[in-house]
């Protein structure tokens, strides 16, 4: 696999130069630890949002650094977590008084660094939550996760908390805010093809040249099924019935429950929740995402999103806006995942709120 690269050990800290000369006024990037930050940080009086995970994903996160979205991205080697250290650095960078909120995709090395990182910020007198995002419904767990993973859904609610933590709400609104989006969420998606870690420098896992991996996970976790390759329109209908459960649809999609961990601020301590999703209902309004893995292009997506808009309106279900590109990807590989948002009137109205960041911008 030929790369534009010099010496992997040095692959994510060059992008991340990269971006940073690119993106001068908007964004700066400290290398001991590792992060990236808004070029106007701290916002005083303001919640930060910082995200981050291992790096291969991009833009996700540090793509999405910025107004509107988020204060600070911490990014780990490819596929790897970042560590409690960076993210406790980059909350001491942007903490603007009104505290911080961890978004953390459900892996558990992303799970465990950015509890010891809430603890370590606590400790400073910083006031941190966090919320995890896991929004997967290929699988039940996987390799690197305890229940579903945290994927498409993580961009929706970067976008919808950030326009709240712009407005002014608190960190708590924020964090409520956070687990509705999640809540509200489901994602799903297919491998066409491998991808490569430069410092392995070969495929992560094998596809004959007529498979597709269905259900995959974005640092290539095996999915449900290994099939053979279909046409454009029946890999989206196979999509569609996990998103929409077998048995015609979503209406009899069964309720998903699960606990996680969260901060409980009353008691100091970490108290276990128990979250349910409920399904979807005719009438929903939808935010539609169809997203590249990476080396999809654009135009086979909106194959996908006119099939996907075509089932949505067959079940009564209207899509209300949509995001169709390469917000959250795994290096190269080929493919694409597909995440449906069900949208309130404050999630509307925080989604079209102005963002400007490196890879999402509108109405500034």
């Amino acid at each position: 696999m030929k790369k534009l690269i010099n010496q992997p050990e040095a692959f994510v800290r060059e992008s991340l130069a990269g971006m940073a000369a690119a993106h001068t006024g908007l964004i700066k990037v400290n290398l001991e630890p590792t992060f990236v930050y808004r070029a106007d940080a701290p916002v005083q009086g303001k919640v930060a949002i910082i995200s981050g995970g291992g790096s291969g994903h991009e833009p996700m996160h540090a793509g999405f650094v910025g107004m509107g979205m988020l204060d600070a991205a911490c990014p780990g080697e490819v596929f790897t977590s970042p560590t409690p250290d960076q993210m406790l650095a980059a909350a001491e960078q942007v903490d603007g008084g009104a505290g911080i909120l961890y978004i953390v995709k459900n892996y558990s090395g992303d799970v465990m660094n950015f509890e010891m990182a809430t603890e370590l910020a606590r400790s400073e007198g910083i006031r941190t939550l966090n919320i995890i995002i896991d929004d997967d419904v290929a699988v039940k767990d996987s390799l690197y996760t305890q229940g579903r993973r945290g994927v498409g859904t993580t961009v929706l609610a970067e976008k919808i908390c950030g326009a709240a933590a712009e407005k002014g709400y608190d960190l708590q609104q924020v964090a409520d805010l956070c687990k509705k989006v999640n809540l509200h969420g489901r994602s799903v998606g297919v491998a066409l093809s491998s991808c490569t870690v430069p410092a392995k420098g070969t495929p992560t896992f094998a596809l004959g040249d007529d498979e597709i991996e269905l259900g995959i996970g974005i640092h290539g976790e095996p999915g449900r099924e290994r099939v053979s390759m279909m046409s454009g329109d029946e890999i989206t209908e196979v999509l569609w019935r996990w998103l929409c459960p077998p048995q015609a649809s979503l209406f009899d999609d069964t309720a998903y429950c699960r606990t996680v961990r969260e901060w409980d601020e009353t008691k100091e301590e970490w108290q276990d929740v128990e979250l349910l999703n409920k399904p979807l209902q005719k009438g929903d309004r939808l935010l539609a995402f169809v997203n590249s893995m990476g080396g999809t292009p654009i135009s086979e997506l909106y194959l996908v999103y006119r099939k996907l808009a075509e089932l949505c309106q067959m079940e009564g279900l209207e899509i209300v806006r949509n995001l169709i590109g390469p917000y959250m990807t795994s290096l190269e590989m080929q493919g694409c995942s597909i995440t449906l948002l069900k949208l309130d009137e404050e999630m509307l109205q925080l989604w079209d709120a102005p963002v400007k960041t490196a890879s999402l911008r509108w109405g500034v």
